[in-house]
């Protein structure tokens, strides 16, 4: 699992670009790819630019990331631009999932724990990448993403990956959190007065009401607390300010 995931339905496209980072302990602050977090910015560009030179992207590309602020706002990248890449000044302001249709352009969302959900449509060469932690599932950002991507460019054969995240195994919460999700009943665990939420699978659930074919999503089934030497995780690190990147976008 060292250096780079990708993923095997997105992996049968021969014009989807994608991967997710991990975590490296030859590199500086673990190879964290995140600029907002308070860490040295020359150091996290530099582990970006070799984060490309491992996956085999040429640095002319254009990348787009947003400020992510757990909401469910939704922004198409029409412009072959780079933003939120060598600064985090210019990333997409307010908002947690980006669209594009533009050739070699890349768009991301860093995590570590909250559910990263990369979507492609091989047919209208579509590709979106989805931020979701529990506020933004509550607001089903995944599923309006979808339904974003059907008005604007007409997709309708949307392939899903849901990258990794914490999982129902780590993930405890509040009862007044659970009630948000109480119709998710089946990604729901209660034990001893205590709640656990899967959050990957309530994405799961909000792609296929959105029109997502089941046999179109891919678990990754990775839990970034129980893989922490893998993964960052916020939960199992009690804090942290490492971040790894997810990629998806459309070769020329």
């Amino acid at each position: 699992m060292e250096g780079v995931l990708r993923y095997e339905k997105l992996n049968s496209f021969k014009e989807c670009i994608h991967a997710t980072s991990t975590k490296n302990s030859l590199f500086s602050l673990g190879f964290s790819l995140a600029l907002h977090t308070g860490e040295d910015i020359n150091t996290i560009v530099s582990n970006r630019k070799k984060f490309l030179d491992t996956i085999g992207i040429n640095e002319d590309i254009n990348i787009v990331l947003a400020n992510q602020t757990h909401s469910d706002n939704i922004v198409i990248v029409d412009d072959k631009q780079t933003l939120g890449w060598l600064s985090h000044n210019d990333a997409v302001a307010d908002c947690d999932a980006l669209i594009t249709i533009q050739k070699n352009l890349l768009v991301g969302v860093l995590t570590a724990d909250c559910v990263p959900i990369l979507l492609f449509d091989n047919k209208k060469k579509v590709a979106a990448a989805v931020h979701a932690g529990w506020k933004g599932t509550q607001k089903q950002i995944v599923y309006k993403t979808v339904l974003k991507m059907k008005e604007v460019f007409d997709c309708n054969d949307i392939t899903a990956v849901i990258a990794p995240s914490i999982g129902t195994c780590c993930y405890e919460v509040s009862s007044e959190i659970v009630e948000y999700f109480s119709i998710y009943t089946q990604a729901i665990k209660h034990t001893n007065g205590k709640y656990w939420l899967d959050l990957p699978l309530i994405n799961k659930l909000q792609l296929e009401s959105a029109g997502v074919d089941s046999e179109n999503i891919e678990m990754s089934n990775i839990c970034t607390s129980c893989h922490n030497e893998h993964f960052f995780s916020h939960r199992k690190e009690q804090g942290c300010s490492g971040r790894f990147l997810n990629l998806i976008g459309i070769k020329e």
